[in-house]
């Protein structure tokens, strides 16, 4: 059986207006791993995270996505969901009226599609709000209504805690979190792989900090829609030395060669059309 857990291959992505935002990215994560993708400001990390939870904002225009060995590329957000892939939110939204506690119940219970015993789950969501430094009374408040930023993000993890995903992809929850705040959500990260090895991550930052203190497997950089390097804790090193610069400048160089080497196969074509046509 395999250990692939999650691949994109070929992954091209547009808006409802049409405007291509993802080129082709190739990504492929095995049970357990963690991985992390870095880029630039508009490169397409927060859509790439957005579209493996099934976003409707965005169109597949090619290329498919697996997960356990299944083609989910036309699943909706929640058939993705109820099979285990969970999305923290870089910008978490409050919903009024839905305590912490039920919010969690219902979405374990849909998760699972079975009654999660109430006592149980509640002392479990105690104990991880203990782990996270998150105040006990906040189970029975409703969905991040009042949280500070940093018990946004927090509350993010404790719900990657209870509904055990096999995937979780964290986009840039570490924004807007102090030092401390950091290292709460990183144990917290940290915790849960201890008590479910094969869960597999796909983290987005912008810090290499995050990165220090989870030792990803993998890192990659993503530059305007497309994947172009992937290495391990010497690439994030490399990349807090020189920026983004000299990547962005290769990407230049490459798309400008694939476009020369298309417009020269183009005019060939045209000029064999033109010889054929002569000749008769």
């Amino acid at each position: 059986m395999s250990d692939t857990l999650f691949s994109v291959q070929n992954l091209n992505c547009a808006t409802e207006d049409g405007t291509t935002i993802l080129k082709g990215v190739d990504l492929k994560i095995q049970k357990g791993e963690l991985h992390a993708i870095m880029g630039p400001n508009g490169s397409g990390k927060s859509t790439l995270a957005s579209l493996l939870l099934g976003n409707p904002e965005y169109k597949t225009t090619k290329g498919k996505v697996e997960f356990n060995g299944q083609d989910i590329t036309e699943w909706t957000p929640e058939e993705r969901g109820k099979a285990g892939i969970f999305l923290a939110f870089q910008y978490p939204q409050s919903l009024p009226g839905v305590s912490v506690n039920n919010f969690l119940r219902q979405a374990l219970n849909a998760r699972k599609q079975e009654e999660q015993p109430v006592l149980e789950l509640r002392m479990k969501i105690l104990e991880w709000m203990e782990k996270l430094n998150i105040d006990p009374s906040f189970a029975d408040r409703f969905v991040n209504d009042g949280f500070s930023g940093g018990e946004k993000k927090r509350n993010e993890i404790l719900q990657m805690a209870i509904l055990e995903p096999e995937l979780a992809i964290l986009d840039e929850t570490d924004s807007g979190l102090d030092i401390d705040a950091l290292k709460v959500v990183s144990q917290g990260i940290q915790e849960i792989r201890k008590e479910r090895p094969d869960t597999g991550l796909l983290v987005v930052t912008h810090f290499q900090r995050l990165l220090d203190l989870l030792q990803p497997d993998c890192i990659h950089i993503l530059i305007d829609g497309q994947i172009v390097a992937s290495g391990g804790m010497e690439l994030a090193t490399e990349l807090e030395a020189k920026g983004y610069e000299s990547w962005q400048k290769s990407n230049v160089e490459n798309a400008s060669n694939k476009s020369k080497t298309a417009d020269k196969k183009k005019i060939e074509k045209s000029a064999k059309e033109k010889a054929g046509l002569n000749a008769t």
